[in-house]
């Protein structure tokens, strides 16, 4: 089994830092493989406007299509790619991009600071993360070819903010923004190294060559450099079931299958002409409804904690103690810059009666409460009938409301549809990326934490790295007070490709660009 691990180096104070890329290239060469390449998807994205939606499934489709101003290297800083260079000012209050020329729209237009102006004016209206800390900052035209981020305040880590993906600040055509309703864009026009041609709903998502594509000619590092589109079809087909998943790969129907489960690992291990790739894929938690119900008390979302055997959880979503690790942590030892034990004694506890006694403090009376998941996800679905299962020892009564992923994705936005809601997140780069965590930004599950909001709020300008690992540790630490969400623990995800394809990476997803396949 290959595993593939991503650096999770940070460096989170960049003062007057200036980055720069390669000249850029047109796409092409000898080395062209071309022909169709059939991935198995798990889910339907809600939309692949990536300004629109968390979703990851909207991330893992829509980066082939959109590219941003800065990306994540493989050490996890925020690295230049429609931009060539971007420097901050010594107050830390702007940020220039200088962007690269030549650079082509998939409808065959240059990109230019108007497009990207107007990208980046709507992306911090829909990102709650932007609109919270980007709301009265300006994203200024200098020149055809020169941006310029004013902030009213300093902000240390504007740049990784700026680098995320998911949620992802895509460049469009201004003339698509101008027309674009808040649900997302209706035209799909980027500068990635793939175009979609065509969307069949629930049945495949079709993105073909861009021959057009102007790459980075430095060398591929995560998310930046180098990306040449080699396969002339890129097709997501939509394949909810896993065991089909990995039937079709054994069968070598599918080139990629995501999210194969865990006990299927030894049938592709054993196979010659597949390779399992292991990768670090996230978190697994449980959002509380914060807004109403029950668990708008603080002492029920205690309870909770209490309640469930965390163990069992995780070995009932991933099957191996080898696909995960119990951990307290927000972010993992792996982040030296981060780690501390702050809040390890809250997630060991474990104690059902006194659970109980919290669940009758709290008003509890005997009623049903809802549980919100998918099978789009098992992971998500075994882990909601773990809580069920351990609420009911103690007299807790729940139901699960099951939906496909695109669907839950809507009805989660609704604050009196739920009460507890299974989530996997994937791997962040800064304790900002958590959404949970902050107030402002009104995401799911509705946190009101003024403590946890402060926190943060000195985090973004700390001074040095160890101040702010010394901040981060105090919000880590609340965070396990006010309990926006429980962490249960870190897992790892399984794929399986075909030995014929060559370079396929995985970085904070699958990575299809540079991609070869034989035949």
């Amino acid at each position: 089994m290959r595993k593939i691990l991503i650096s999770f180096l940070i460096v989170f104070l960049l003062v007057g830092c200036a980055s720069s890329s390669d000249d850029a290239g047109k796409s092409g060469g000898s080395n062209e493989k071309g022909g169709t390449l059939n991935v198995a998807y798990m889910a339907q994205p809600p939309t692949l406007d990536p300004h629109a939606t968390v979703s990851v499934a909207t991330t893992d489709i829509g980066r082939n299509i959109f590219e941003t101003l800065l990306a994540f290297n493989e050490r996890n800083e925020a690295a230049p790619l429609l931009a060539e260079t971007f420097e901050s000012s010594e107050d830390l209050k702007s940020i220039t991009f200088k962007l690269r020329k030549g650079v082509k729209f998939h409808n065959g237009k240059e990109m230019t600071a108007d497009d990207v102006v107007a990208s980046m004016e709507r992306w911090k209206e829909l990102n709650g993360k932007a609109n919270t800390y980007f709301s009265k900052s300006e994203f200024v035209k200098e020149d055809d070819y020169t941006v310029v981020l004013k902030m009213d305040k300093p902000f240390t880590i504007a740049k990784y903010i700026l680098a995320t993906n998911i949620n992802f600040a895509a460049i469009m055509p201004k003339e698509i923004i101008e027309n674009a309703p808040k649900s997302g864009v209706k035209e799909y026009v980027g500068t990635g190294p793939f175009k979609l041609e065509e969307w069949k709903k629930d049945q495949y998502i079709k993105l073909v060559k861009n021959e057009e594509y102007q790459s980075p000619r430095s060398e591929p590092d995560g998310l930046v450099g180098k990306k040449e589109p080699m396969i002339d079809e890129l097709y997501f087909r939509m394949v909810p079931d896993a065991s089909t998943r990995t039937a079709g790969i054994q069968t070598g129907e599918y080139d990629v299958a995501l999210q194969i489960p865990y006990d299927n690992v030894p049938a592709i291990e054993s196979d010659g002409n597949l390779e399992a790739i292991t990768h670090p894929e996230g978190f697994s938690t449980v959002v509380f409804n914060k807004q109403n119900g029950i668990f708008s008390n603080e002492k029920a979302r205690q309870a909770l904690n209490l309640a469930v055997d965390k163990k069992e959880v995780m070995m009932a979503a991933f099957a191996d103690e080898k696909f995960y690790t119990q951990e307290h942590g927000l972010l993992t030892k792996e982040y030296v810059s981060w780690y501390n034990e702050q809040g390890k004694d809250k997630y060991e506890a474990h104690d059902p009666e006194a659970a109980k006694k919290l669940f009758k403090e709290a008003g509890y009376n005997g009623e049903e409460l809802t549980i919100l998941t998918t099978r789009d996800y098992e992971d998500q679905y075994q882990i909601a009938v773990v809580i069920q299962e351990n609420l009911k020892k103690i007299g807790v009564k729940t139901k699960l409301e099951v939906y496909d992923w695109a669907t839950l994705m809507e009805v989660r936005e609704d604050k009196k549809f739920y009460d507890l809601m299974p989530m996997g997140y994937n791997p962040v780069t800064d304790p900002t990326q958590i959404n949970f965590l902050d107030s402002r930004i009104n995401y799911t599950g509705w946190s009101n934490s003024p403590e946890i909001d402060k926190l943060l709020d000195e985090l973004m300008v700390a001074p040095s790295d160890e101040d702010a690992k010394e901040i981060f540790g105090k919000l880590q630490n609340e965070s396990w007070n006010y309990l926006p969400a429980i962490k249960f623990g870190d897992y790892d995800g399984v794929a399986a490709i075909r030995t014929n394809l060559k370079d396929f990476e995985w970085f904070h997803g699958p990575v299809f660009w540079n991609t070869t396949k034989s035949d």
